[in-house]
């Protein structure tokens, strides 16, 4: 029989590992960070935090072993400690959709009914872009697009989907997307476009689904305008 004080302290390092996705806004972090690497000042835009909060549960993060860090200068941007985090993230989620009756209904007070909006599967994404049928919108933040983006896509932020006036062409769709299933950015853009007569929706779920899933994943820069723009 093992010593048990050996499996104590093994437990309690994944209980440690655990704990560390306890706070809710720790969650949000890794639900960034999933999109890219971003610095502190970023992230605690982003979750609606003081930089000294965020910094607090980076910390607490990386003391789990979840996140990594370097320096730039002052700076100091933090990424995910591997794509195994994004699994443990997805997997949190998928058995909280499991046990808790409660989620769905918190989620829609968040994220709006759902039910006035057409939903594209990432498949007939992919079939779309391949016959140029569509226009593509990332409505995530210019950092996020940067770090990874579907190809073709245009990044237009949120906050900038008013500039797009009379860039559509007529009659050609738009699907937008954004950080995944429990993302506003993308419902909050498909109705706002809706709202002046252009035919929208959204992706199933976001970006990360889309890397993880095998798609092809563009870098960098806008890539040209595509094709609808």
């Amino acid at each position: 029989m093992g010593d048990h004080r050996a499996k104590a302290a093994l437990f309690d390092m994944l209980g440690e590992v655990a704990g560390a996705l306890s706070a809710g806004r720790r969650g949000e972090i890794v639900d960034v960070l999933a999109q890219g690497e971003r610095s502190v000042e970023e992230v605690a835009v982003e979750i609606d935090q003081s930089t000294a909060n965020t910094s607090h549960h980076l910390r607490v993060l990386a003391r789990a072993g979840l996140v990594r860090s370097r320096r730039e200068g002052t700076r100091i941007h933090y990424r995910l400690a591997g794509p195994e985090v994004e699994d443990l993230w997805v997997a949190l989620r998928r058995v909280a959709e499991a046990v808790r009756d409660d989620l769905g209904r918190l989620a829609q007070g968040y994220l709006g009914d759902g039910a006035d909006i057409e939903v594209v599967s990432r498949a007939e994404l992919h079939e779309r872009l391949a016959g140029g049928t569509v226009t593509v919108l990332d409505v995530r933040p210019a950092a996020e697009y940067q770090a990874g983006h579907v190809p073709g896509a245009r990044s237009v932020p949120l906050e900038d989907l008013a500039d797009l006036e009379g860039e559509i062409t007529p009659g050609l769709p738009v699907v937008a997307y954004c950080r995944g299933p429990y993302c506003v950015f993308a419902p909050a853009a498909v109705r706002a476009l809706r709202a002046r007569g252009i035919s929208a929706a959204r992706l199933e779920d976001g970006f990360p689904e889309w890397r993880r899933s095998g798609l092809p994943v563009a870098v960098g820069g806008e890539p040209g305008v595509p094709r609808g723009l």
